[in-house]
């Protein structure tokens, strides 16, 4: 078992510049053409939060304190795992001509889709801190463990995204799928509507949601000031680790049969 491992962590060593490379080809394919470039990292959770301010804290009247920075808090680690599994979905299937050429370990495609999430991520925050100098918001002491929740969300995302990667190649429906299942979750999370509007037996359900989990954490950082207890970070690490696991496994278990789909 520690040869394995040991094995494992030579491999990606190995490849770590391949790796560095990917997603800097991700990120560069990203931006193509566009004349802003990266500048769309900042200005979309922007301007999306300004159509949804207007919709939400004016037509409907909802009540949330700062509600621009609710709606950020929520929306940019929500977005980071949700479009970087949508991208993972299609990294084997899209990279089958590479593959056939040389070896190269496999997970290194759905995993680089995830890392250069990460890094528009880094980019977006950037929009929520303007967005709180803006509106007075303090500027609290949890902010600094803001990497907590991110780093359960990229666990969490790298496992989905390895899972929906291997599955994909075999049952070409799920990239069809997938994208109606997403704007499912996206109003199955509360990201734009506070969660006290929900009945108890709507609770029970909505506590399923790994996404929830993830974006009350956020929340509870930035808004609340206040650092989320052992038993909600137990929840939060045993959700990441467990689709990591569960995907790390489907996909071992079928990439050597990748070729014969792709």
């Amino acid at each position: 078992m520690i040869s394995e491992i040991k094995l494992r962590i030579g491999i990606f060593k190995k490849y770590k510049n391949l790796l560095g490379n990917l997603v800097s080809r991700d990120i560069k394919v990203r931006y193509r053409r566009s004349v802003l470039g990266m500048l769309w990292t900042v200005l979309n959770p922007l301007l999306m939060m300004i159509v949804i301010t207007v919709v939400f804290s004016t037509l409907f009247k909802q009540n949330i304190d700062h509600f621009p920075i609710y709606y950020l808090s929520g929306s940019l680690i929500f977005s980071f795992c949700s479009e970087t599994t949508s991208n993972a979905l299609y990294a084997i299937i899209g990279n089958a001509s590479l593959m056939k050429k040389v070896y190269i370990p496999k997970y290194l495609f759905p995993l680089s889709k995830v890392l250069s999430g990460l890094v528009n991520l880094g980019f977006s925050m950037i929009a929520m801190f303007g967005v709180m100098l803006l509106m007075k918001v303090e500027f609290k002491l949890s902010l600094l463990l803001l990497p907590i929740p991110v780093f359960y969300v990229f666990l969490f995302s790298t496992g989905l995204g390895l899972l929906l990667a291997a599955v994909t190649v075999f049952f070409r429906d799920i990239a069809h799928f997938y994208g109606v299942f997403v704007l499912a979750w996206t109003y199955f999370t509360p990201i734009f509507y506070p969660v006290t509007i929900l009945p108890e037996s709507a609770m029970k359900i909505m506590r399923i949601n790994p996404m929830y989990h993830y974006v009350q954490y956020m929340r509870t950082l930035v808004l609340e000031g206040v650092f989320p207890g052992i038993r909600e970070n137990i929840i939060c690490l045993f959700i990441a680790l467990g689709m990591l696991g569960m995907g790390t496994c489907i996909f071992y278990r079928k990439q050597d049969k990748f070729v014969l789909y792709v």
